[in-house]
């Protein structure tokens, strides 16, 4: 048998309490909405383990269209823990991370809406300004510009 290939990273998901929140925040960074469906069923359960769950979905797609992000709110069953104040040297899931055009102009807007700069906007040996933002729900995003193409 002939070794399995990757081929893309698909997504990245994130569980939210508030969809249309984390859907506000991350339009404002530049994705945008694919698609929204419920994903319901004993089926569904058998992929993630949970049993039977009832589950509202987001797709949010990056301009050029090569990433993805899920976004989910988990009606059943329910949440049963929460990462989101964790620091960024915790175990497990920690952020997604975005590369964008003027890092300079998007923080202060992103604050404006909300968003809590985690340190502050840093250079990295002149190729990137780099920094890290709590979004909504406290999720923890970094952003990056390259500086020096």
């Amino acid at each position: 048998m002939e070794k399995s290939k990757l081929i893309e990273m698909n997504n990245v998901g994130i569980v939210v309490e508030n969809l249309d929140n984390a859907i506000s925040f991350f339009s404002e960074i530049g994705l945008q909405v694919e698609g929204r469906d419920m994903v319901e069923g004993e089926w569904a359960g058998r992929v993630t383990g949970l049993g039977h769950q009832s589950v509202e979905v987001v797709m949010m797609v990056t301009p050029d269209g090569h990433s993805r992000l899920e976004i989910s709110k988990f009606l059943t069953p329910a949440t049963v823990s929460d990462h989101r104040a964790a620091p960024v040297n915790s175990l497990g899931y920690l952020r997604i991370m975005f590369r964008v055009d003027n890092i300079d102009e998007l923080v202060p807007r992103l604050i404006r809406i909300g968003a809590e700069l985690v340190g502050e906007i840093v250079s990295y040996e002149d190729i990137y300004k780099l920094c890290y933002i709590r979004g909504t729900e406290g999720i923890l995003v970094g952003l990056a510009e390259q500086i020096n193409k």
